[in-house]
């Protein structure tokens, strides 16, 4: 996101929220290393799921309200219903409090991590990001949606 141009997007906070949660969620070396691990700084899938749909009602309607004023166009929204699916229904199946490895056990897993990634590559290549990047720290992401 050092590179996503912060007033390109009116609602560019949102837009840096589910970019967030949807790089986490696509990167299984990430989420061995950091979630599995334990590791501190970078939430759990719960943390990340928040993120994705906290401001944004992601779980509720489409993406395709936010077309101009989060996401660019058709294709990154439809890639962000796609995934926003795939994660809320393995949410539901297994609980909003269950450990990550319950999350990465799920038979539907693979997929919702295919889903966020195609959408995560979408977002970034949008904002002229690397997608390849190790995903950035919570601390991080609070530093760059701050206000100035």
């Amino acid at each position: 996101m050092d590179g996503m141009p912060l007033n390109d997007m009116p609602w560019w906070r949102w837009r840096a929220h589910v970019r967030s949660a949807l790089h986490m969620l696509s990167d299984p070396v990430f989420q061995q290393e950091a979630w599995a691990a334990g590791s501190t700084g970078f939430g759990d899938v719960t943390d990340a799921v928040y993120r994705l749909v906290e401001d944004t009602w992601l779980d509720n309607w489409s993406a395709e309200k936010y077309i101009g004023t989060i996401f660019r166009d058709t294709a990154e929204a439809a890639l962000v219903d796609a995934a926003v699916l795939r994660v809320l229904r393995i949410m539901h199946q297994v609980g909003a409090d269950a450990p990550v490895s319950a999350y990465m056990e799920h038979p539907g897993w693979p997929e919702a991590v295919h889903a966020a990634r195609e959408a995560h590559v979408r977002l970034a290549a949008g904002d002229g990001d690397d997608p390849d990047a190790r995903p950035r720290s919570l601390e991080a992401l609070e530093r760059l949606t701050r206000v100035r």
